[in-house]
């Protein structure tokens, strides 16, 4: 970002994928450019075909340019895909689809990252390649993995998830390298910035997306310490996730799936929990847990009811700062 500062409230979110770039989207419609930062969970990165692929941070990337599948939520619109056509012919691995289009995402990635870049440089490359007019930060600049642990042995996430299609039952997750990993620091040097307006974690799958961000060093003390109000959105409503496997997870974990269980694994760096109106029944549990908390519609299935989702939440951050 160039120019003069931006005027505004100053908001990070935290998000994974699909379900954390539509409220993104919400509260890049809703607040003034330049204002938003957007942080990403890394962990679903891979090496596939020879390149980096970062599948969260393309999605929000997609959406926030204005150039996402509407239809899927994920990859490009108007995609094609000869070059996976031939693979397949060619007898080359095709259980990860690569969109045309999005490979050049993965090229321009690869060969900055191979060029000393750091994934923070090589992903504001892109964002001014695509237009977007916030900030889109990885968690860290050092790669982390996600392994899930099943009952059919260790996968590594994009197995589980896509080649799998997180078929194989849940025991546990894993994300290598996540000790000897530093967050991305204008990342912790927003968490202790006085002049930030609120931090939202978006309502992506706790345990697979918004987890490795907070297992990061230093990341969920800096959380507990940040002087702008903490928000989180139930990612379940009614018992159910909105997208993806996180209810099916949380059945095999052994948690009870409900938005309240979710609200208590936030609990100790949070001060307000969004709870779909489905699930009011939990309000007076969740202010047992010391949350501010309120009712509205979470289900985000047109951009109107992702920006009334993004000023609900701005409006209970201005209302927690004063």
């Amino acid at each position: 970002m160039t120019g003069s500062m931006p005027s505004g409230p100053k908001v990070i979110a935290l998000s994974g994928g699909v379900g954390g770039a539509k409220l993104a989207l919400g509260l890049a419609k809703t607040l003034p450019p330049g204002t938003l930062t957007v942080v990403c969970n890394t962990a679903d990165d891979f090496d596939h075909l020879g390149l980096r692929i970062c599948p969260d941070l393309d999605t929000v990337m997609y959406t926030l340019g204005g150039l996402s599948n509407q239809r899927q939520g994920w990859g490009l619109e108007n995609e094609s895909w000869h070059v996976m056509a031939r693979l397949q012919q060619l007898g080359g691995e095709s259980w990860f689809n690569l969109g045309d289009k999005d490979i050049a995402t993965h090229l321009i990635r690869t060969e900055l990252l191979q060029h000393g870049h750091s994934l923070s440089q090589a992903t504001e490359r892109l964002c001014q390649g695509m237009g977007v007019q916030q900030r889109i930060l990885p968690m860290t600049n050092d790669r982390v993995s996600t392994r899930v642990q099943t009952v059919q042995g260790m996968l590594s996430f994009q197995h589980y998830f896509v080649r799998e299609q997180c078929r194989p039952a849940v025991r546990g997750f894993e994300f290598q390298g996540i000790d000897a990993a530093h967050p991305e620091p204008d990342f912790m040097a927003a968490l202790s910035d006085g002049s930030v307006d609120a931090v939202i974690l978006c309502p992506s799958n706790p345990y697979v997306s918004i987890d490795p961000i907070l297992k990061l060093p230093g990341v969920r003390a800096a959380l507990q310490q940040c002087p702008a109000p903490v928000i989180a959105i139930s990612p379940i409503v009614g018992g159910q996730a909105i997208k993806g496997p996180t209810a099916k997870m949380m059945a095999e974990l052994g948690i009870s799936c409900t938005s309240l269980a979710i609200a208590e694994y936030y609990s100790d760096f949070v001060d307000a929990y969004v709870l779909d109106e489905m699930d009011s029944i939990y309000l007076p549990e969740v202010a047992k847990l010391g949350l501010q908390t309120i009712t509205t519609n979470t289900v985000m299935n047109t951009l109107a009811d992702r920006i009334a989702l993004a000023e609900v939440c701005l409006a209970l951050a201005q209302q927690l700062k004063h």
